[in-house]
């Protein structure tokens, strides 16, 4: 029991887990992250998108076994070695989604229309998308595209079109790095694993990455000039003494435009040093200075929002 416990929670990934805070990132640029009731409504939500994506991961295990077995680290997933019963996964795999969708639609009628586009998305690119090149980097994009869709549907919100092209921006650029990485590991094997990666060459995803790259600090860097400042009740007091020469959320969230322009250029030079950045959450959480940037830029950004005055 101890064993198959262990094998369904490598199997459902938990550290793939930190893209669902994608949620929460609507809750913030509306300036109620501190009211109480609208956090704990998107907790839930992220809760339940944590459901959906970790039934997804096994069915995707499921649907993959035959090419993960080729693979020369997918190879040791529970279910691709045998140690996870294929029934089993199955089972809490089909649990797992109908559990989500019953949830979601407890929540609101737009969050579970959210969440059931987000698994026929994946079901879609399980089946078929991801053997289509360039259509498979569209389509791991529009995965990150829906959770914050579905954060904001969780509380219902206004997006700006800056921020929505932020968002589409960088994951392009992050699905991108992500079959560049792939790349890396090819091996006379790993075609079987992947057919898309047959179709491109590493010149052609670099040029991909630059060209992601550009629009996602160039449309955050607008998305900071345009933004426009919540109403929040309650400020921190430090920032609320500014002058008026000094206030506006505008003018200080513009100081965060380097330090996305350094994440993303650490996150290039990450993508470029090795096979181990297949996956976003591996490469936030195996590097120290882009985890410690991305940090750094979320408390400067929640101090700028709630504590400069409008």
């Amino acid at each position: 029991m101890v064993q198959l416990l262990s094998d369904l929670i490598k199997t459902v990934r938990p550290k793939q887990a930190l893209k669902n805070l994608a949620l929460f990132t609507p809750l913030i640029f509306s300036g109620d992250l501190f009211v109480l009731g609208r956090f704990l409504t998107v907790f839930r939500c992220t809760v339940i998108f944590t459901i959906l994506t970790s039934s997804i991961y096994i069915f995707n295990d499921i649907i993959d076994l035959p090419r993960d077995r080729l693979h020369p680290f997918k190879k040791e997933r529970p279910i691709a070695k045998g140690s996870l019963p294929l029934p089993t996964a199955l089972f809490i795999s089909i649990v797992g989604l109908f559990l989500a969708l019953y949830l979601a639609y407890l929540k609101n009628f737009f969050f579970f229309l959210t969440v059931l586009a987000y698994l026929f998305l994946q079901l879609f690119y399980s089946l078929w998308l991801k053997n289509i090149a360039v259509v498979d980097i569209m389509a791991i994009a529009g995965g990150f595209v829906l959770r914050v869709y579905a954060g904001a549907f969780a509380i219902d919100v206004h997006m700006s079109v800056w921020f929505l092209l932020c968002v589409v921006s960088l994951s392009l650029f992050l699905a991108a790095g992500k079959r560049r990485a792939e790349l890396a590991t090819l091996t006379e094997a790993t075609p079987k694993t992947r057919e898309s990666l047959v179709s491109y060459s590493p010149e052609l995803l670099d040029s991909y990455l630059a060209m992601f790259a550009n629009a996602a600090w160039l449309s955050y860097a607008l998305f900071t000039f345009f933004f426009p400042p919540p109403a929040i009740a309650k400020r921190f007091p430090f920032w609320a003494d500014l002058p008026l020469t000094l206030a506006g959320v505008n003018k200080w969230l513009m100081i965060t435009i380097p330090i996305v322009i350094f994440g993303i250029m650490r996150y290039l030079r990450i993508i470029h040093e090795g096979s181990w950045a297949e996956t976003p959450e591996r490469v936030l959480l195996g590097d120290l200075p882009l985890l410690s940037t991305v940090l750094f830029w979320g408390i400067m950004v929640v101090g700028i929002i709630y504590g400069v005055r409008p």
